[in-house]
């Protein structure tokens, strides 16, 4: 893949999440990919992704704003940044009570890719501050 091909692939991802349409993020990552979850582990495969993200959307309403989307030369690796806007809606384990808070912090995610899908999803963000503008809501 070229690096426009790559940067193509990775807003095309990224736009469906933001429209909900989690079929299509799979449909764009390899049937063994890594996903490794912000501080925590890594899971392996599409259908560990699909059960990740029907989790996510069950506590969190979000969206992503602000994207800027990088690759590499050779297409085999990316990255992107944006700004998450969502709302809490339902509380998750070992994590503030939720009451429908809204947020928006600075996250990041990197990829690998291979053969025209993601290998490798990697998200980052700050922990302590989404507490923190949970818990102030």
């Amino acid at each position: 893949m070229t690096r426009a091909d790559t940067e193509a692939l990775i807003h095309r991802y990224l736009e469906a999440f933001n429209a909900g349409d989690v079929d299509t993020m799979l449909a764009l990552l390899d049937e063994d990919v890594a996903h490794d979850v912000n501080e925590g582990g890594r899971e392996i495969g599409r259908e560990g992704f699909r059960v990740f993200m029907a989790t996510m959307h069950r506590h969190y309403d979000e969206t992503l704003a602000d994207i800027v989307v990088f690759a590499s030369e050779d297409g085999m690796r990316a990255a992107a940044e944006f700004t998450v806007r969502g709302r809490y809606r339902e509380t998750a384990a070992r994590l503030p009570e939720a009451s429908n808070q809204a947020y928006s912090i600075p996250a990041g995610q990197f990829f690998s890719l291979e053969d025209g899908r993601i290998t490798r999803v990697t998200t980052y963000y700050n922990l302590a501050a989404w507490i923190a503008a949970v818990s102030k809501a």
